[in-house]
């Protein structure tokens, strides 16, 4: 029997009232091996679009690449931004072409549109249209419990972001394969995408520790 590493992670997208947050924790594990304490797992990909990844470090690059060249030209092209919905149906089109050789990968992809969109893709292509959460990784279980006692409707920005952070801070305290350093956050509203300070995400972890 061939014999595999487990890679682990935990990442997650928030549907706020006018943008979608997203955060990761900052773990890369290699079997029993913490490999990395400080890896980014959340990509801007355009100024209206940006993922989370979870899964192989190359196949996510691969990917990576391919989507940021695919939405410059479309842009280029059509003389308009793509939207989070042509990004997922492109890149499920090309997963899914090859299904049976799959790319050991797991996007959630969102941004703004006309209005906020959020959306999880398997290894094989599958979309999944999520209106209130997503999440990935081998935190999932622990995320999941906390957003489905704390996420409500038409949370602010700032109430989704400290809410991601404490979602994936769980994780990390309990998920072997979760951790690092600290979390990532990052905003995709009208304005653009923006990656939180680490001096923002520490007062909202510290925040949270103390209530």
């Amino acid at each position: 029997m061939e014999n595999t590493l487990k890679t682990g992670t935990t990442t997650v997208g928030l549907v706020a009232q006018d943008a979608i947050v997203f955060a990761a924790d900052k773990r890369a594990s290699f079997g029993h091996l913490a490999y990395d304490e400080e890896s980014k797992k959340i990509y801007k990909i355009t100024d209206h679009i940006a993922l989370t990844t979870a899964g192989s470090v190359g196949d996510i690059l691969t990917i990576l690449r391919f989507a940021k060249s695919q939405a410059k030209l479309f842009e280029i092209e059509r003389e308009t931004k793509m939207t989070p919905h042509a990004l997922v149906n492109l890149l499920s089109n090309v997963l899914n072409a090859n299904r049976y050789y799959p790319f050991g990968i797991q996007f959630i992809i969102g941004g703004v549109n006309k209005e906020t969109e959020l959306f999880e893709l398997t290894p094989d292509g599958g979309v999944l249209k999520r209106d209130k959460f997503a999440i990935s990784g081998s935190g999932t279980e622990l995320v999941m419990s906390v957003l489905d006692q704390h996420y409500k409707e038409k949370m602010s920005e700032s109430e989704a972001i400290e809410l991601a952070v404490r979602a994936v801070s769980a994780a990390k305290k309990r998920d072997l394969f979760s951790g690092g350093k600290s979390v990532s956050v990052m905003v995709v509203d009208r304005k653009g995408v923006r990656e939180l300070k680490q001096s923002e995400i520490d007062s909202i972890i510290e925040k949270n520790e103390s209530a």
